[in-house]
């Protein structure tokens, strides 16, 4: 056949193939360069319409030379036969040996081989269904994609050219049912695409085969890797981990796995300890280093995406090297591995594995179709020869393995226990199951020329040799069917339903590892039976892995520069702020009235603090006051009682005793400071004090001037004295005070003090204080009483040296600078002051500048009338007068 005279619908085919140096025209048969004869290793029946198979039957090729020193080859997939009595000569052969702790395995895998003879049990079923396909019957050919893209190419490209070891065939199938691995399917359908040739995959799970536009031609009967990722984030965040190792194999299938997961999980605060690769290629170099990075990270949950055997090679170097106390997320493809569960090396490493599973269903009939299963019923497939030579230890013909005796033809596997005859628990052989039927119906929807619209051309009604590919394809995104379970299935964009089985890896009673389903996803849902999952070394406690333990109430977490956010530093919240919660971010600041406690866990009512009548400074600045008050009141009894003597008559008395009674009121009025604040003491307090100590000042500022002018009325035409007599001294007291007066009622009526609540000086108390309302009122109320002192103090102080054996100009001035130096030091001391040991303060200047004034003025008076009243004769006082004159 020349490219002229070949059909349009294979022509990109053909150009495609002769680019690529693997097609030539006659003599030679169509085939993939260097891969050999694919239909040895496969299954094949004629019929109407053919449906192709690519399934992994053997595995574990050559090692390629991937050191870049010499363009690769493409080699042949080394397909071992093996049984179980002559498996030691294959482990003694060093190119088999992956490490030291890892022996390779028989490259025939029995599982896939399930799969394949489930492909051939679903088309005869469906032959003998008189409902589905009548007048139709489905053939198949099955060949190995031995678990690598070149092979799995090469069977595509087989398939769909109709080319084969037998150059008489030339029909190719219009639909693939696979293959197993993303890798291959992404390869495969990216080929096939522009042919329009449908594929639908039983376990290629990558998420990046949902886009429909760059794989129109894919379709799968398991749930994307996706919800598989999405899942394990969900296991991940009911479980508390947040630090996880992820190991994957270095294709689209591990690392769009571990992709996903990351994406779902970062947002709950879940931070991957370590990411790691391997391929198939160097598994020899990668498992030490995963070895290692596992044994040195303090994750104690480990994610696996990698093919069953991958994972089993890890799992034995693990084992090997003894790192245990892992917990194992596993994915899919190795999670319900019977091989895997039925190795002696990984029963205790293995213990506790939670792993995603696709969803088990049984299928009626085919444990005994496949415990009927002989070679001889294809006679020219190694594959069926080879499992026959690993169940029974013997070769069925001439062409099997030499080093096997010959079988005796006796052989069944009606009493096998084995893989193969095992339909327990049917996953992917179910998945497989499936897409052969929704390839039926869509054969049946488009054979039977439905009313439907469709773009493309219909083949006669019944028969089947004209179908093409992309007729195919348009009904099979359409097909919508019920299975025999009753349930409804149907395409979502080239994607199955979600539903998954989460299974738990715990020891059985052999001694080996069995799986049990502990719970299952249905679409977003996930339902986990907690209780009957086992850990690792048979522990029921969840097992943490987490990179810093948890804040514990009271802290917040604080994170390290550079590392990642489950690495964290555990900061105590500041004082007013509590956290209430484990793991809180931040802390939370209390309400205005409430403070945190000392553990900073719990909000509290504030304590209320203020200067109280039975707190102890309270009870001493009261006492302080009374007894300034009955010395006063002491003092202006003897003075009363003396009222006669020289000395007293000689101090202007009626002053003096005006003056006691403004420093008996300043002492009282101290009482006003201590107590809850209220609004009528707040006003009070600074009433009683502005008036009080004017009223003081003025009877000292009279008594300081009368003494000047009594010294100058002693010099000859001084007439100074009879101008301020006792009338004018009371007016001049009486208006001093009366401008006080003023000033106060001025502030009282625009912005009087009031009670205040201060939740900012002392964090765990409320502060109870008077405020002053008016800054300018209370600044005028000292301000006028500091320029009384002021003048006060001037006038003394020009007076202190007057001729007189009793100057009182001289005590005048001392009170006068203990007032001043008491008031100014007030000032910062008052603004520093937290709390009640303001108002403490306050009482404190105003007990001192009172007990000042007493003492300066009015103790030598006493000391003389009491103790001395010898020296109470006008002699005395006027004793020094005289000498100078």
């Amino acid at each position: 056949m020349s490219l002229l005279s070949m059909p349009p619908r294979w022509l990109p085919l053909a150009l495609l193939l002769l680019s690529s140096g693997a097609w030539a025209p006659p003599p030679t048969c169509s085939r993939y360069e260097g891969l050999g004869s694919q239909d040895e290793y496969g299954l094949s029946q004629d019929g109407d319409v053919l449906l192709g198979g690519l399934f992994p039957l053997y595995n574990q090729p050559v090692l390629q030379d991937v050191t870049y020193t010499r363009p690769p080859e493409v080699i042949n997939c080394i397909r071992w036969v093996v049984s179980v009595l002559h498996s030691r000569i294959y482990r003694r052969i060093p190119e088999l040996v992956l490490s030291d702790c890892v022996n390779s395995h028989p490259s025939f895998q029995a599982r896939p081989l399930r799969w394949a003879m489930a492909m051939v049990f679903a088309v005869e079923q469906i032959n003998r269904d008189p409902w589905l396909l009548p007048g139709v019957s489905l053939g198949y050919r099955i060949l190995d994609s031995c678990s690598k893209h070149p092979w799995a190419l090469g069977g595509g490209l087989s398939l769909v050219s109709g080319g084969g070891h037998n150059c008489s065939q030339v029909v190719g199938v219009p639909v693939i049912i696979g293959d197993a691995s993303s890798t291959q399917s992404i390869t495969l359908s990216t080929t096939l695409g522009p042919l329009g040739v449908p594929m639908v995959s039983y376990q290629a799970s990558c998420a990046c085969l949902s886009n429909r536009l760059q794989f129109p031609n894919f379709f799968r009967t398991i749930p994307s890797d996706f919800y598989q990722s999405r899942t394990m984030a969900q296991l991940v965040r009911r479980f508390g981990w947040t630090w996880v190792g992820a190991v994957a194999v270095n294709n689209d299938y591990g690392l769009l796995g571990v992709q996903v997961f990351s994406e779902e999980v970062k947002a709950a605060g879940v931070c991957l300890a370590f990411f790691e690769t391997f391929s198939r290629e160097t598994l020899a170099s990668d498992l030490p280093r995963l070895v290692r990075v596992i044994r040195e990270s303090e994750a104690r949950v480990v994610i696996i995406f990698a093919w069953y055997t991958d994972a089993g090679a890890l799992l034995a170097e693990l084992a090997r090297c003894n790192v245990t106390n892992r917990v194992f997320l596993a994915s899919e493809a190795w999670s319900t591995s019977d091989s895997l569960l039925q190795d002696p090396a990984l029963a205790s490493i293995g213990r506790g594995v939670l792993g995603i599973a696709v969803r088990a269903a049984p299928i009626p009939g085919l444990e005994q179709y496949l415990r009927g299963v002989r070679p001889s019923q294809y006679p020219g497939s190694a594959v069926l020869r080879s499992l026959w030579e690993e169940t029974f230890g013997c070769s069925p013909s001439e062409a099997g393995h030499k080093l096997l005796p010959p079988c005796g033809g006796m052989e069944t596997l009606q009493t096998v226990q084995s893989t193969f005859v095992d339909t327990s628990q049917l996953r992917i052989t179910y998945n497989v199951y499936l897409a052969v039927y929704a390839v039926a119906h869509a054969l049946h929807n488009l054979l039977a020329c439905s009313r439907e619209s469709t773009p493309y051309r219909k083949p006669q009604c019944g028969l089947g040799q004209n179908i093409e590919p992309r007729q195919l394809l348009h009904y099979l995104d359409k097909v919508h069917f019920t299975t025999q379970l009753g349930q409804d299935f149907y395409f979502e964009g080239g994607d199955s339903q979600v539903v998954y089985d989460i299974v738990n890896w715990q020891a059985s009673l052999d001694g080996l590892l069995q799986y049990t389903t502990v719970g299952h996803v249905e679409g977003p849902y996930l339902i986990l039976n907690d209780s009957a999952i086992v850990w690792p070394s048979g522990r029921d406690t969840v097992p943490q892995s987490i990179c810093t333990e948890p804040c514990h109430p009271g802290t917040r977490k604080a994170t390290r520069k550079g590392e990642p956010i489950c690495c964290f530093d555990c900061l105590p919240c500041a004082d007013g702020e509590i956290s209430n919660s484990t793991g809180a971010v931040h802390c939370d600041r209390c309400p205005p009235a409430f403070w945190s406690n000392a553990h900073h866990n719990e909000c509290i009512a504030r304590q209320v603090d203020f200067l109280s009548f039975d707190d102890s400074m309270g009870i001493t600045l009261m006492g302080v006051s009374v007894s300034g008050a009955f010395v006063t009141v002491a003092v202006g009894a003897v003075f009363l009682y003396h009222r006669h003597t020289p000395l007293v008559r000689a101090n202007n008395s009626e002053l003096s005793f005006m003056l006691l009674l403004a420093l008996a009121l300043c002492f009282l009025c101290a009482l006003l400071f201590v107590g809850r604040p209220s609004p009528w003491s707040c006003k009070a307090q600074h009433l009683a004090f502005g008036v009080s100590f004017v009223l003081c000042l003025s009877c000292i500022l009279v008594k300081t001037i009368v003494v000047v002018m009594a010294f100058r009325s002693t010099r000859p035409g001084a007439h100074a004295v009879k101008w301020f007599g006792l009338v004018q001294q009371r007016a001049s007291v009486l208006f001093f005070t009366c401008i006080q007066a003023a000033i106060c009622t001025a502030w009282l009526s625009l912005s009087p003090p009031h009670p205040h609540t201060n939740t900012g000086l002392q964090g765990s108390k409320v502060i109870l204080e008077c405020t002053v309302g008016s800054a300018l009122g209370f600044g005028c109320v000292l301000g006028y009483i500091g320029l009384l002192a002021a003048v006060c103090f001037l006038l003394a102080f020009l007076a202190r040296k007057l001729p007189d054996n009793f100057n009182e100009a001289k005590f005048i001035t001392f009170s006068m600078l203990i007032f001043c130096a008491v008031w100014v030091a007030f000032v910062p001391a008052y603004v520093s002051s937290p709390g009640r040991y303001t108002v403490a303060v306050e009482i404190f200047a105003i007990l001192a500048s009172a007990s000042g004034l007493l003492f300066c003025i009015f103790a030598p008076k006493c000391y003389i009338i009491v103790l001395m009243p010898e020296n109470n004769t006008k002699k005395f006082l006027m004793g020094r007068k005289s000498s100078h004159q």
